[in-house]
């Protein structure tokens, strides 16, 4: 384990279950990709193959290495996986034109509630999954049709070196120039995550963000005109804060929960702030008519198996909602990741249903705040 990560388990304020659990899970638990067909039970055993909609890249290397392969193996049934940049225009032209090519998609939460509304979907089969994977996901992560895959954190980071002592422990310390100089950074495409934070800085607490009340967006907005002199850099790029940290061209930023673990784990001095952790699930949909639906349902019941939800974890960087994963996951990665139970006070969960709904005047509530957002930006 690097100094860097054993820092970070400390200051992290794990408990002392948690750790041991993670300890004894990397001493006895053996390697995820040497799942067998004994991981799988009777009722996921079949044949064909199921085809899956993915991003690409290193993300889908990962999961073909750590969900798929060990699915055929266990299973029989071959995974088949579709790349595209994003997954929800083709299955709203598919559904048009009555012809499902995929089974399952992966679906921002912003775009779910119309396409649930569509009948885009089929219920997820529940009786498939183990006891392990139902205890372990909230039943907020369990809809009727959807599941979330994985979990997007925004967080505020910090570079080390700047603050080698006592770095800020919130976004209210972000606000704070005087006692924590330095040039700071803030995402500059997106309005709601901006919002939530200058709400948490100025006092609100996670629980009570929701709804995003008008009075809530002027007193957010009027809470970032005060840090909006200290940001020197509005970054659109996820890769962007990262580099900007390394090379000392901000002392502080919101970033990526997942870029931000890729850096720390290859040393870069970066420290990540879980306080005020904005979290945005995506969800895996099965498609209504798709060519095999039973196939999709198993693939589903088996990635969010404990074991198996360790494995996506450590081959993307994003964990899906199984907090049970925990107990197979090397102990220097859980103070890195946004499943670790122990964060989950201190998280705004994105409720994605207030988003999509609409406004009186029939525009939806995040359109009216990214309205918001760019007349506050070009003031």
């Amino acid at each position: 384990m690097s100094d860097l990560m054993c820092s970070e388990l400390r200051r992290s304020g794990l408990s002392r279950r948690t750790l041991l659990r993670a300890a004894a899970a990397g001493m006895t638990i053996p390697a995820i990709g040497r799942t067998t067909a004994a991981v799988a039970q009777e009722k996921l055993a079949g044949s064909g193959e199921v085809v899956v909609y993915s991003y690409g890249g290193s993300f889908t290397e990962g999961v073909r290495r750590y969900v798929y392969e060990p699915f055929t193996k266990a299973t029989g049934i071959k995974v088949v996986d579709v790349v595209a940049d994003l997954s929800e225009p083709q299955v709203k032209a598919m559904h048009q034109a009555g012809r499902i090519d995929w089974d399952i998609a992966y679906v921002r939460p912003e775009n779910y509630p119309a396409m649930h509304e569509g009948g885009m979907f089929v219920p997820i089969d529940y009786s498939l999954w183990d006891e392990e994977s139902l205890a372990g996901t909230p039943p907020r992560s369990r809809l009727i049709d959807a599941v979330a895959i994985f979990s997007v954190g925004m967080v505020l980071a910090y570079d080390q070196r700047a603050f080698p002592q006592d770095g800020p422990q919130n976004w209210a310390d972000f606000w704070n120039v005087k006692k924590f100089p330095g040039p700071r950074g803030l995402f500059g495409s997106e309005a709601t995550r901006n919002i939530a934070s200058a709400l948490l800085a100025d006092g609100v607490a996670p629980k009570d963000i929701w709804p995003l009340t008008d009075d809530k967006i002027d007193r957010a907005l009027k809470k970032l005109t005060e840090i909006k002199p200290h940001i020197t850099k509005w970054w659109t790029a996820g890769g962007e804060p990262i580099q900007l940290l390394t090379n000392r061209e901000y002392a502080m930023t919101n970033a990526y929960d997942g870029r931000l673990l890729a850096a720390i784990r290859q040393g870069v001095p970066l420290r990540i702030v879980w306080d005020g952790v904005y979290l945005r699930p995506n969800y895996a949909t099965i498609l209504k008519g798709g060519p095999s639906t039973a196939n999709a349902q198993k693939l589903i019941a088996f990635l969010n198996r404990a074991k198996i939800a360790a494995g996506w974890t450590q081959g993307t960087g994003y964990p899906g909602p199984n907090t049970n994963q925990i107990d197979h996951l090397p102990a220097d990665l859980i103070p890195l990741l946004n499943i670790n139970p122990e964060y989950a006070s201190k998280a705004v969960v994105e409720d994605g249903a207030w988003l999509a709904a609409k406004r009186p005047d029939g525009k939806s509530n995040v359109d009216y705040m990214q309205e918001r957002w760019l007349a506050w930006r070009t003031q």
